[in-house]
């Protein structure tokens, strides 16, 4: 993530699970806010998340050494060399299968701590469903 530049390391928020992410969609963003984070299932995978209230849509992102691809996109398999090539194709083009890109959720925008407070709300909701 390094080599990004800095609107990819803006939206990209690492390792944060599926709810923690819905969480911060619905507080602070609108249908069309997007996020960028890493897969939980597929190493080296990232999740581009997407808010369409009521729902966040997550499309997993590969690479290739053909490059970067949206999966099930609908789209026939595209390749961008850079994420933010691959994110900035779909801030303009309207797939059916894809949700309309419209304001990325820069994490510089969101009040410190809020992510540590969702992620520990995370930890102990998973623990506690473990126990049950």
């Amino acid at each position: 993530m390094e080599r990004e530049g800095i609107f990819i390391q803006s939206i990209y928020y690492g390792k944060i699970g599926r709810m923690v992410t819905e969480r911060l969609l619905e507080r602070f963003g609108h249908d069309g806010s997007f996020l960028l984070r890493d897969s939980e299932t597929v190493q080296g995978a990232y999740c581009l998340c997407v808010r369409k209230a009521p729902f966040v849509h997550t499309y997993r992102l590969l690479r290739s050494t053909c490059g970067w691809s949206l999966q099930d996109s609908g789209e026939s398999l595209r390749r961008f060399e850079a994420l933010e090539s691959l994110i900035n194709h779909y801030r303009r083009v309207t797939v059916a299968r894809v949700v309309p890109l419209t304001a990325p959720l820069d994490k510089t925008q969101i009040p410190n701590g809020i992510c540590e407070e969702f992620l520990y709300m995370e930890i102990n909701c998973n623990a506690s469903k473990s126990n049950d």
